[in-house]
């Protein structure tokens, strides 16, 4: 029969009583960590969520009946990667045709439309990336160290107790699981903490690669339209069009 007020008296509390400084410290590191790590994965699942919502919009931009109304249909919130391209797509063409007013020679007089639409539209797409990645490094960090870091507690508990344990002079069973088990309660909450950020790591990253994907998407139909004034595959669409039309003449 088990004995409940043995098994009482061990368990986290008891760890944290019986524990030293060092102890204490790593369990309020590991707190510490699964915090920092959920925060980050909620905030950046809400972020993911928001710009899924935001390329919902990019057809709705391409049915627009100018340009300005195409960005108010996309939004003109600050984080939304595709107004950011299409504004910046925008100022670049605006800016090497000499629309904008500023026709001084310029350094960047020996680009054409394409070249210098393609570097503004590239550059809008790394500050995208890099908005989208911002804070992934913690859960990365915090999956790749929280293991080592319980195991640590673990060793460094084992240490202390079999300290104990030559001290009293006792080694039987009941005098030694109790207080091993216990370190190894340590393993187990760094094992806690990483697991959830190992995973909401793949996830965001996962989902980060999509989104990607339809911003380059829509960056290259945006330069095609801002260089030519037709959005990729109109333009071929209407060719096979007039080709069908003349043929039937």
């Amino acid at each position: 029969m088990d004995n409940p007020s043995a098994t009482a008296a061990f368990g986290l509390a008891h760890l944290w009583a019986q524990g030293d400084g060092l102890i204490r410290a790593i369990a309020v590191l590991l707190l510490l960590m699964s915090v920092a790590s959920w925060v980050v994965i909620l905030l950046k699942a809400l972020d993911l969520r928001r710009h899924r919502r935001q390329a919902r919009q990019v057809e709705a931009f391409w049915h627009s009946r100018d340009f300005a109304d195409g960005l108010t249909r996309l939004g003109d919130s600050a984080d939304n990667p595709f107004y950011l391209l299409a504004t910046q797509g925008r100022e670049a063409a605006a800016h090497i045709r000499g629309l904008d007013g500023e026709r001084a020679p310029q350094l960047h007089d020996g680009f054409d439309i394409s070249d210098w639409v393609t570097r503004a539209l590239r550059q809008a797409i790394d500050d995208c990336v890099a908005r989208l990645q911002a804070g992934l490094w913690i859960l990365a960090s915090v999956g790749s160290t929280a293991p080592f870091v319980g195991l640590f507690g673990t060793v460094w508990g084992i240490y202390h107790a079999l300290i104990g344990i030559g001290t009293s002079g006792s080694a039987g069973l009941d005098q030694v699981a109790g207080p091993i088990g216990e370190a190894l309660i340590m393993t187990a909450l760094g094992l806690a903490v990483a697991i959830p950020a190992v995973l909401g790591y793949n996830a965001l990253v996962r989902g980060h690669k999509a989104l990607v994907h339809q911003i380059n998407r829509f960056a290259h139909d945006l330069h095609a339209y801002l260089v030519t004034g037709a959005r990729v595959g109109t333009a071929e669409q209407g060719a096979k069009v007039r080709a069908l039309r003349a043929e039937a003449r």
